[in-house]
């Protein structure tokens, strides 16, 4: 059995929608398990896999970042160029 399969539970989420993208790499890494030989070439398949399944995870929970620096009642406005800074055709 692959040591890395082990990265690819997802009971322990209490999200459910956490568990259910985590539970379809789950489902395609014991399925390549099964299917590549043993190689160093699975190996890399199984921690990009791993690296993807992360990523879709973390999409689930991403929080926008808020910009403290803007105004909170104002709309974002560029800011002029400054003096000098004008474009010459």
């Amino acid at each position: 059995m692959n040591k890395l399969l082990q990265y690819f539970s997802y009971k322990h989420l209490k999200d459910p929608a956490l568990q259910d993208t985590s539970s379809l790499f789950s489902a395609l890494a014991h399925e390549l398990e099964k299917r590549l030989p043993g190689n160093p070439e699975k190996t890399t398949c199984f921690r990009k896999l791993l690296e993807a399944k992360d990523c879709a995870v973390r999409a689930h929970i991403y929080v926008e970042p808020v910009d403290e620096s803007a105004p909170r009642d104002a709309p974002h406005t560029l800011a002029s160029p400054p003096s000098g800074a004008e474009r010459k055709p």
